[in-house]
């Protein structure tokens, strides 16, 4: 019989206010017909995650699977409750907030990671000089990179307060919370081009190991796919997230509207 989890309750937090991606802004956000800015669907991601940590613990962080789609916002402030039914060793994930079903998912721990080359994965830098988003700048089959990033010391402490998460098993281990490898899969858009307002959807998470505080982490993503729907312009990746140059830590698809319908109109 599916076993229901206790509801994780997490009130909300705009990470973003201040980022280039003006649909986190509380003005921008209401002209395309939402009440307020975006807490950014990485960090949604982030407290889903929080349910499959505590239930398998060092495990999930080093071999965990992962996905989410993004359905309604979650918005600064407001309590966003992560619900969790578990069945034959699966979590099925929901986030409701305002009473609207905001986000859903599953998370698993398989037997063991798959095996990903290094190789297999082409390392480029992120562009030199970043130019204006058009349907050309996402080429399929495209490889893109990303600045370095490293969240150490202080700036990792932050990270998990900006995200709400109080498990100890991070600052006890030294780890990284997996949230900030969804960071930086968002940041192969945004090192490679000036976008406009723009939305994360949804991303499936592969862990291949558990990610270090301190570690240096790039993306090398493959453009895959990008098209049209309903009016927007949508962006597929698929990419390998390393730590330090050598460690596979994530396999990721990631999927973004990088021109939603009212700026590919304009």
């Amino acid at each position: 019989m599916p076993n229901r989890l206790e509801t994780y309750r997490v009130e909300a937090y705009n990470t973003a206010k201040q980022s280039e991606n003006k649909m986190h802004d509380d003005n921008v956000a209401r002209r395309f017909g939402f009440s307020g800015g975006l807490v950014p669907g990485v960090d949604v991601f982030a407290y889903m995650m929080h349910v499959p940590i505590a239930r398998w613990g060092r495990d999930f962080l080093s071999r965990g699977l992962v996905e989410a789609r993004f359905i309604k916002p979650v918005y600064d402030g407001e309590t966003a409750d992560v619900d969790a039914t578990e069945h034959n060793g699966l979590l099925t994930i929901e986030v409701f907030s305002r009473t609207e079903l905001c986000a859903t998912g599953t998370a698993s721990l398989p037997a063991e990671a798959p095996a990903v080359s290094l190789s297999d994965y082409v390392e480029v830098p992120a562009v030199a000089e970043r130019k204006p988003v058009s349907p050309a700048t996402f080429e399929l089959g495209k490889w893109l990179g990303t600045t370095p990033r490293r969240w150490a010391g202080q700036d990792a402490a932050d990270y998990l307060t900006d995200v709400r998460e109080k498990d100890p098993i991070f600052a006890r281990e030294s780890l990284g919370h997996p949230g900030l490898i969804q960071r930086v899969m968002n940041r192969v858009l945004v090192d490679n081009t000036i976008l406009g307002p723009w939305i994360h959807v949804g991303s499936r998470m592969q862990l291949l190991s558990a990610a270090r505080a301190g570690d240096e982490i790039t993306a090398r993503a493959k453009v895959t796919a990008n098209y049209e729907k309903k009016g927007h312009r949508f962006v597929e990746l698929d990419a390998l997230v390393v730590a330090n140059g050598t460690m596979p830590l994530a396999h990721c698809l990631h999927t973004a509207i990088y021109q939603p319908r009212e700026q590919a109109a304009a």
